[in-house]
């Protein structure tokens, strides 16, 4: 796990990507793969909203439908993300296939960009996010669009 000060860029503009969509985003649901364990926590604490659960899921899994169906429960006002993109990849496939979430509702860290590469066509369209240095993202059907904020 990463030293705390590793992500203290990215923590800071997700808080930020985060508190700009106020009033719409409030509740939020924090999903990561078992690798990011430490980042999730480090947000949790840091945000200041009710967080209505905290999921987490294996990089491999036979289907995922478990870790879905909790994720998308709730329903939150936005899901947060944190997690290597294979993890995540799979994991949003199972919550589009079987769940009411929506990616446009969804905000990644920095490696979770990845995932647009890895999963089938159109699955994270719409999901925001945040890079290690704290500038946002936006993944299209299949690419990463950067949206610097210096």
């Amino acid at each position: 796990m990463p030293p705390e000060h590793a992500w203290a860029a990215e923590l800071d503009g997700m808080l930020r990507l985060l508190r700009e969509a106020r009033p719409r985003v409030e509740s939020v649901v924090v999903g990561h793969g078992r690798d990011a364990e430490g980042l999730a926590r480090a947000f949790t604490d840091a945000w200041d909203g009710p967080v209505l659960a905290v999921v987490d899921w294996p990089e491999r899994a036979a289907s995922w439908l478990r870790q879905a169906r909790r994720f998308a429960a709730g329903p939150p006002d936005a899901w947060v993300v944190a997690g290597a993109p294979p993890g995540w990849a799979g994991m949003s496939e199972r919550l589009r296939r079987s769940t009411g979430w929506d990616p446009e509702r969804t905000f990644g860290f920095a490696d979770t960009a990845g995932a647009v590469a890895l999963a089938a066509p159109g699955t994270l369209e719409g999901m925001r996010g945040i890079d290690g240095n704290g500038d946002g993202w936006r993944l299209g059907r299949n690419l990463v669009h950067r949206e610097v904020s210096r």
